[in-house]
């Protein structure tokens, strides 16, 4: 794959319990800087930073998480514990002959990379995350609840919040998961959408779900909308469709479906979760789900991060697509701040 002038190569890192698909820029030699996607992307949705950070001269690598492209599709929704998905990239980090990387992770990405600090410091130069801040009890909607802006989502008609969609997945997996394949093309189209200030102060899409008995009422398929081109290529499209119609939403969906294993796993770590690495949060600030800029949300990331460094980025959910010169520059001017000592000399 040759994006922008730059070289990017397709690898696999095969195991007894799991194939990785990754892909890989820069020099071998270098130190790696692993960027870990959400739901429902892919190794693809992280092309500027591959091409960026390796001509910083790091070794920048991006993996198809498990469940989606090219990477194992597990059958049960137990395989998708973010238990299972760290293990995952501790194997990739040895198959790379490196002790420590650079973490980058985005929506589910950033609980990976938050939870290799938690059990795995050893392993981690620093963590940066996107979108989702770090919550020391655990990813679940049982820890996000009492963080909710109540101003925006009254607890007698939201009592979970914008987390209403979790709800629905655990208690209508397969109504959304059949709403999600119904039309992958549309979904696509539907989902990648820039951000606008505009829905400041209004109940984000993902609370409605529970309410409205589908994702996309009433005939629970996406929407055909036009291509967003500000996040989207039409080869980009192309390769979201491709995969998704391949591997279906049953994987990208089960991350959902593990909230009490995912708490359980973070009740296994000593110092309350404290975590004393540096760390990067990257606000969006049109990102209404995950709404971190003036709300709690981000509050106990504050109180549990010892060298946390925090920047905004006027976008939406999508902002390494969205604002990918944004993104690069705060994740770049952390590294040089904090981490000066891995730049190549």
């Amino acid at each position: 794959m040759k994006i922008e002038n730059s070289f990017i190569f397709e690898r696999v890192n095969k195991t007894a319990r799991h194939t990785t698909f990754y892909l890989e820029a820069g020099s071998v030699s270098a130190t790696p800087i692993i960027f870990v996607h959400g739901w429902p992307e892919l190794s693809v949705s992280w092309r500027q930073q591959l091409v960026a950070f390796a001509g910083l001269g790091l070794r920048a690598i991006a993996p198809d998480m498990r469940g989606y492209g090219r990477s194992t599709i597990h059958p049960r929704h137990e395989d998708y514990a973010l238990e299972e998905v760290v293990t995952d990239m501790i194997e990739l980090l040895d198959s790379l002959g490196a002790q420590k990387a650079i973490w980058v992770g985005h929506d589910f990405g950033a609980p990976v990379v938050w939870l290799i600090a938690q059990h795995h410091v050893d392993r981690c130069h620093g963590v940066a995350a996107m979108s989702v801040p770090y919550i020391p009890d655990g990813l679940s909607y049982r820890t996000f609840i009492p963080l909710i802006d109540r101003n925006v989502y009254p607890e007698s008609t939201f009592p979970a919040g914008q987390w209403e969609y979790m709800l629905f997945y655990e208690e209508n997996f397969e109504k959304a998961r059949a709403g999600f394949e119904a039309d992958i093309g549309a979904t696509v189209r539907a989902l990648f959408r820039a951000g606008a200030p505009g829905g400041m102060g209004q109940p984000a899409i993902t609370a409605f779900p529970r309410r409205n008995g589908s994702w996309f009422p009433p005939d629970n398929k996406a929407p055909d909308m036009p291509r967003d081109d500000t996040i989207l290529t039409l080869e980009e499209e192309n390769r979201y469709v491709a995969a998704l119609s391949r591997t279906g939403f049953f994987g990208p969906d089960s991350y959902y479906m593990n909230n009490d294993a995912n708490m359980a796993y973070s009740a296994r770590v000593k110092d309350d979760g404290r975590l004393s690495l540096p760390t990067l949060f990257v606000h969006a600030a049109y990102d209404y789900v995950c709404a971190t800029v003036d709300t709690r949300l981000a509050d106990p990331m504050r109180e549990a991060c010892d060298d946390l460094t925090e920047a905004v980025v006027k976008s939406g959910h999508w902002m390494a697509q969205e604002k990918p010169s944004e993104v690069n520059a705060a994740i770049a001017k952390w590294l040089a701040a904090r981490l000066p000592d891995l730049w190549p000399g």
